[in-house]
């Protein structure tokens, strides 16, 4: 599962990112891989990785990094500024976008594919 997350810089992509690891049931610390670039969260059987590119300056850097071996079938990749690598990353499954607004966030979500429709799906039925 490939999933990006795009928006200013303070918007919360990182307080999303520790959300759902939280939700996933992890109870370590959470901090943003803007330096490290890549964060690994061992969850059950899942590969759980948080990417952040924001200090990428050219997108063929994604190259020399090793992280496309990264991204395989029992992996969820949850990557920051998407558009520092843009045309390497493997297919996203889900678009996130995050704006602020008053009061709070919000939030666009967009499915690339069946997988991520199938993410997505329960959220956009209406509520009684």
């Amino acid at each position: 599962m490939v999933v990006t997350l795009s928006g200013e810089l303070g918007v919360g992509k990182t307080t999303l990112v520790r959300g759902l690891l939280r939700a996933l049931g992890w109870t370590g610390p959470v901090k943003s891989p803007s330096y490290a670039l890549v964060e690994h969260y061992p969850i059950s059987s899942l590969y759980f990785y948080h990417f952040d590119f924001y200090r990428l300056t050219d997108a063929t850097e994604w190259d020399t990094t090793g992280f496309a071996e990264l991204f395989r079938p029992d992996a969820v990749g949850l990557i920051e500024w998407p558009e520092h690598v843009a045309g390497r990353l493997p297919t996203v499954d889900v678009a996130v976008q995050l704006w602020h607004a008053e009061p709070g966030r919000t939030l666009l979500c967009q499915a690339g594919t069946a997988a991520g429709r199938a993410c997505l799906d329960p959220f956009s039925s209406p509520v009684a």
